[in-house]
This record gives C-alpha cells, structure tokens and sequence, in this order.
C-alpha cells in the first residue's frame, strides 16, 4: 500500500495559504516525493482569484477593502471564491501517481470521488456532475454559481467547487467545501451586485455542509471523514507531517515575491526568483 502525506487543518493567511500550497507543487517538481494531502482554513476573509482573473473586472475590489476582505490570486485556474466558511484541501500529485494520468477530466472524476466517500461518512450525500463544463477553467462569475462535470451536488446544488494547474508532470488541485454560505456576500464581493433576484438564485444553485446536516459540524472530523474516503477510494495510506525545511523555504520566499504582493493579487504580475 503506497504512503502519502497529509498535512493536518490549520488556519493561515490567505497569502501564506496560496504560499504554502505553489511551494509543495514547486517542490514536487523537482523531487518527485509521494503526493500530499492538505486541509486548511482562512485567519480572515478572503476572496481567491483564478489565475487568469483580473480583480477590477471580476470583484467589488471596494466592497471587499471596507469589509475586510482580503485578495488573493491562486496559482489554478476557475472563478472567484469567497472564503471564511468553508473547509479547504489542496492535492499536490505526479501525473501519473496511480491511479491519476494526463486526463485532466478524469483525475477531477477521481479526486471527486473521494470526496463523495468523505462526506457519505459525514453524513451528506453526495453525486457527481455528470454534465457540465469540461472542467474549471477560467472565466468571470462565481465559481460556486457553476457546477463543472465532475463536480460534486448535494441535493441538486454545489457544495464543492475545485480547480486545478499542471506543470512539469505534476499537478496541484485546489477546493473547498462549503461549510456555511452567506449569498448575499457573495453576490456584493464577487459579482458587484446586492440585487435580491441574484441573491436567491446563488442560494438555489449552491448549498453547505451545515444545512445539510443537522447540529454542529467539526472541522477535525470533517477532516478525518475527507481524509478517510482518499484512503478507501484510492487504497493509500495518509501519514501525518508538515513542511519540510525546503518548503517552507519556498513558501517564505513566494510570500515575499508574490502573495503579498498587490502587482501579483490584483494584476497577476510579479518579481518571482527562480525556485
């Protein structure tokens, strides 16, 4: 049985978040270690951009100033999320790690899957997005408004939304489960409208892990439930660690050439060093 790691649930900035996870696909690169799994939070608000985005054109980059609301750009692709109320996980693995190959459609079919075996032990069923876009690519909206085949429903909304990036025969996807869902932030942040008409169509289209399921809601467990559905589904076993000395060295280098950066989180241009 082949071992990955996992990295344990931590809240970060949304800068080191985005900074952590380009450093463990930039490493993989370079040292073709066993993939890692990772869950994390947000220390505040935040709305993530996809690598093509432009912030002025795709955010109330006003609204979000006055709330709070940190920008920050991931290195994948899709559309805007706002993040505070959901779980995220991040999967950095070879091309071709078993049981992932160059199909990109595929390998979001997979990693899917485990998802939908986390959330059954949670208590939420899940089904797959048998039709829809061939995968998140980018584009101007609300990427939880857009459910992309393969793509995961509960009870005929979204509740996980994902994107992904490949280079150098190694990918990083990124996504995050809903654990709470404010409509109308999302609509003000994202698509710079509080129409009412607006607000109730995102409240239809998308859903979370608390309305779903009755009584409180553990992040740990929730966890332990995802994690658990990856081992089930693709017979491997996750082994606790953190960052190596290399990777946070990355990831500290990456913070201060680019995620803290507004040249990088609003215009997608930096001062990246090679890594």
């Amino acid at each position: 049985m082949d071992t990955w790691r996992i990295i344990p649930f931590k809240r970060h900035s949304p800068f080191e978040n985005m900074a952590i996870d380009e450093a463990l696909f930039r490493g993989h690169q370079r040292e073709g270690d066993p993939p890692v799994l990772r869950f994390y939070g947000w220390e505040n608000p935040a709305v993530s951009l996809g690598y093509f985005q432009d912030a002025e054109e795709e955010i109330d980059c006003t609204y979000c100033r006055d709330r709070g609301i940190d920008i920050v750009r991931r290195p994948t692709g899709g559309k805007a999320v706002l993040h505070g109320s959901d779980l995220t996980y991040s999967l950095v693995a070879g091309e071709h790690t078993p049981p992932f190959s160059l199909d990109v459609v595929e390998t979001y079919r997979i990693i899917s899957e485990c998802i939908i075996r986390g959330l059954a032990k949670a208590g939420i069923e899940v089904q797959l997005v048998e039709e829809g876009r061939g995968g998140a690519g980018s584009g101007g909206g609300v990427c939880f408004a857009t459910p992309y085949k393969n793509e995961l429903l509960a009870q005929g909304r979204k509740i996980c939304g994902s994107a992904q990036v490949r280079a150098r025969g190694v990918f990083l996807q990124h996504g995050s489960v809903l654990l709470d869902l404010d409509p109308l932030a999302v609509c003000a942040a994202i698509e710079k409208t509080e129409d009412a008409g607006r607000v109730q169509e995102i409240k239809a289209a998308v859903t979370s892990v608390r309305e779903m399921v009755e009584g409180d809601v553990s992040i740990d467990g929730l966890c332990r439930d995802i994690a658990a559905g990856f081992e089930e589904v693709l017979h491997i076993r996750l082994i606790e660690g953190g960052l190596s000395p290399e990777e946070k060295a990355f990831r500290n280098r990456l913070l201060e050439d680019k995620y803290v950066r507004d040249e990088w989180n609003r215009k997608g241009r930096g001062r990246e060093r090679g890594y």
